[in-house]
């Protein structure tokens, strides 16, 4: 394809993707990625995923996206604002992470991410998968080298505009584009108030120990119970937590988005303390019906919030 008209399509593409609803669209040459395979390495070595032994499966696939598609040789990179405009009440009340307000971002995301492909595939003839958050793909790495944000102090990928409240996802794709070269610099500076702010001291300058923290405790923990040392330290986050962006200074740039499916519900924002402690299996399949609060389960969050009766 002539350089004159992968411009064109790559421009139509993001076009495209922001007529979808999302907030930006990046590419980066589909290679190996070296210093991203060193890290991860490292991090499975020493244990800091916890419960999470599916981060050690498909470890090649993990780090160089060829092997998830034959001929590959594009990774498109999209970013979906998540941020609400409302937030559950903190009187009286459990928090969850604002990503889990609403549908669960997978179905939204992948149906959104597939209609990205049937324009491409309008344009020109491609072979294309699809990714969010559900197979083995580096995506803040994908996400960074496509020119969409750097990867900040607290592991999660940060956008100068408006902060870090973001869904990523990628395409996978046999095409060439015109890739996105410019790399955002590292905004974090000397700023260490994720590192902390976390109660559980699960955050090092770019390194997550997920054996101490909350987010992995009541979403991935697929135990009874939550270990006692914890105790006092968990501030009534009952499923995920939010500590390490909600003080990042980028995030005073978030903005509410605009997806009806994200929204949080009127049952949602009355539910009070003694409504969690109470909750039955039928109120919770009301509640979080195709919700990501579906991973733990109600049997799971039943005992985050027994977590705090203590």
């Amino acid at each position: 394809m002539e350089k004159q008209s992968l411009k064109n399509l790559s421009d139509n593409i993001k076009a495209k993707a922001k007529e979808l609803g999302f907030y930006a669209c990046g590419f980066s040459k589909a290679t190996f990625l070296p210093e991203d395979a060193e890290r991860l390495k490292k991090w499975l070595q020493d244990g800091k995923h916890a419960e999470m032994k599916y981060m050690e499966n498909h470890f090649e696939k993990r780090t160089d996206p060829r092997k998830l598609l034959g001929g590959a040789k594009s990774v498109i990179s999209v970013l979906f604002n998540y941020y609400p405009e409302k937030q559950l009440p903190e009187q009286n009340n459990f928090k969850i992470s604002k990503y889990a307000y609403g549908t669960d971002y997978h179905f939204v995301m992948k149906h959104k991410l597939k209609d990205l492909i049937a324009f491409i595939n309008s344009e020109v003839p491609i072979n294309a998968r699809a990714f969010v958050d559900s197979a083995p793909v580096l995506d803040r790495a994908w996400a960074a080298r496509s020119g969409l944000g750097w990867i900040g102090k607290n592991t999660c990928l940060i956008t100068k505009e408006q902060g870090s409240f973001f869904f990523i996802g990628e395409i996978i794709i046999d095409l060439e584009l015109d890739y996105d070269n410019k790399l955002v610099p590292n905004h974090c500076g000397g700023c260490t108030r994720c590192i902390d702010a976390c109660p559980t001291n699960a955050l090092e300058p770019h390194n997550l120990n997920s054996n101490k923290c909350i987010s992995n405790w009541t979403i991935e923990n697929k135990g009874e119970n939550i270990p006692e040392k914890f105790e006092g330290k968990f501030q009534d986050w009952i499923f995920g937590c939010d500590i390490c962006q909600d003080v990042c200074p980028w995030n005073r740039l978030s903005e509410p988005h605009n997806e009806p499916e994200f929204i949080l519900s009127d049952q949602l924002l009355k539910i009070t303390k003694p409504e969690w402690e109470t909750l039955t299996k039928e109120k919770f399949n009301e509640l979080f019906k195709n919700s990501p609060v579906k991973r733990t389960g109600y049997k799971g969050l039943k005992r985050n919030i027994k977590f705090f009766s203590k």
